[in-house]
């Protein structure tokens, strides 16, 4: 039985001064008129129903998810306590699937990507799904075939080819996983699109919860056990307590680091649908376009002498720019940054320049 398990505790900081501690990214209208969580739960479709999907995100964001996604169950979202990176998230909600389905198999998907058609997307899950039926000690995950030499993207090294599996509309291609990469140099990166035997990795994975609960049993054991004392005290008056305590004292670390690199089953499939991470500003470029200038527009605006630029506001305030070349210009009712495209990752500083000065209002 498949389960859907969306990550969704980011905080998006890339995209300040828009994305911000209450509402990050997940919870905006970054690209069409559907927040980003709503757009990934949208497109799974027929494919999982509304009681077989949890969304893991922080205490925080909790509220605003379950009001979102209001047609969920009340316990489809799993709220952490502090953010601990992919790994423990997994785990825990592995856990919860597992005890009502120790055969399930976890679709996980973060929150925050861009892809279409939904139903090429639902057809790879299957596929992936069938695969796993197949081999249950199999981990799948979704490559995407790169079209440009991506610095801020990891990257699969594919190996052989599965076997050919006749699946009718659901087929599609799978490669035993030869060795994951981590985000390359300039160099690297275009090495890796010459040789041809390269994807990048979309972070989204298939497997049954069983799986991933004996490999973090295995390589992370401490956390293993963090994760099992706070299941054995779900439904009990001392669960919050459980949960604070033990999730707390979780090493933070990454699905990849934790599992991924040490697993002996591990396929990727060439996705057959569009993806994209929305993971900066710039990535509003590739997805929106540019006009004969350069300029990425999401704003009213009137530009004078503007090239590459990117501008994003509301209908309800003008933003003029004048001899601008590859800037980010955005406007929000209390903050507007205006930065050089090429420096974006300094974003980041400027969140913490925040937290430092005591300005909590703007975070």
């Amino acid at each position: 039985m498949l389960h859907a398990i969306i990550m969704a505790g980011g905080t998006g900081t890339r995209f300040w001064p828009e994305s911000r501690a209450q509402r990050p990214k997940q919870l905006l209208k970054m690209v069409g008129n559907r927040t980003m969580i709503r757009a990934t739960v949208d497109r799974l479709g027929e494919l999982v129903p509304p009681d077989r999907i949890l969304i893991a995100t922080t205490t925080a964001l909790a509220g605003s998810i379950a009001e979102e996604l209001s047609e969920l169950p009340r316990d489809a979202i799993i709220a952490e306590p502090c953010k601990r990176n992919t790994a423990p998230c997994i785990g825990l909600a592995a856990l919860y699937v597992s005890r009502n389905n120790p055969d399930a198999t976890m679709a996980v998907m973060p929150a925050d990507h861009v892809i279409s058609p939904d139903d090429a997307f639902q057809r790879a899950v299957r596929f992936a799904a069938e695969l796993v039926r197949q081999q249950p000690a199999r981990i799948v995950t979704f490559g995407i075939r790169p079209s440009y030499p991506a610095e801020s993207f990891g990257y699969i090294e594919r190996g052989e080819p599965l076997p050919p599996l006749p699946l009718g509309e659901g087929r599609g291609e799978g490669y035993y996983v030869k060795q994951f990469r981590e985000k390359p140099d300039a160099r690297t990166a275009a090495e890796y699109i010459r040789q041809g035997a390269f994807y990048w990795n979309s972070g989204i994975f298939v497997w049954k919860a069983a799986t991933i609960l004996d490999a973090l049993a295995e390589h992370q054991p401490e956390m293993y056990e963090h994760l099992q004392r706070i299941a054995a005290a779900a439904g009990t008056p001392k669960f919050d307590e459980v949960l604070n305590r033990e999730f707390t004292a979780i090493e933070s670390v990454s699905i990849d680091y934790a599992v991924m690199e040490h697993a002996a089953d591990v396929v990727v499939v060439e996705a057959p649908f569009d993806w994209d991470d929305l993971g900066s500003w710039q990535s509003l470029a590739r997805l929106r376009g540019a006009d004969e200038a350069g300029n990425t527009i999401a704003a009213k605006h009137l530009g004078i002498n503007t090239t590459g630029t990117i501008v994003r506001g509301d209908n309800d305030h003008l933003i003029v720019t004048l001899g601008l070349k590859d800037c980010i210009v955005v406007h929000t009712p209390d903050a507007t940054l205006v930065a050089d495209k090429h420096d974006e990752e300094s974003i980041r500083k400027v969140v913490e320049l925040l937290k430092q000065q005591g300005m909590d209002e703007y975070l």
